[in-house]
């Protein structure tokens, strides 16, 4: 899933449950059940990092930094950060079980664009509902 999504799905859990808290772990959940469904990935990998600070920042500038939809998006998008920075990759090795487990993490199914939309669509939700 491109980053951006798991931002969306990840502030959408979070500003469901409404708890700060709570919707850490069920942001590391979302991650594991986006990496699942077999979607294809955003080859500019500066676009994927950028739609994703986007994402948010816009989520927290309208919301607060402090809001379980914030907390939600952050805890959904940070194991990607593993993709991106070495160190978070002792040995070379990654650590979240969806980037590790073969098999995993599937190619194919969702395009792309068709991500970028839902996730533009749910952040907007967000955004008007907060």
């Amino acid at each position: 899933m491109i980053v951006s999504l798991h931002v969306a799905t990840g502030a959408l859990g979070g500003s469901l449950i409404r708890s700060r808290l709570g919707s850490l772990p069920l942001g590391l959940l979302l991650h594991l059940a986006g990496d699942r469904m077999p979607h294809e990935d955003i080859a500019d990998r500066d676009f994927e990092i950028g739609s994703g600070i986007a994402a948010v920042l816009l989520l927290a500038a309208v919301r607060g930094p402090f809001d379980p939809a914030v907390t939600g998006a952050l805890a959904a998008s940070s194991p990607d950060l593993e993709h991106v920075v070495r160190f978070l990759r002792p040995g070379g090795r990654k650590h979240f079980p969806s980037h590790r487990l073969h098999g995993w993490h599937r190619s194919g199914g969702v395009p792309a664009p068709v991500q970028l939309f839902l996730a533009g669509f749910l952040i907007g939700i967000i955004l008007r509902s907060g």
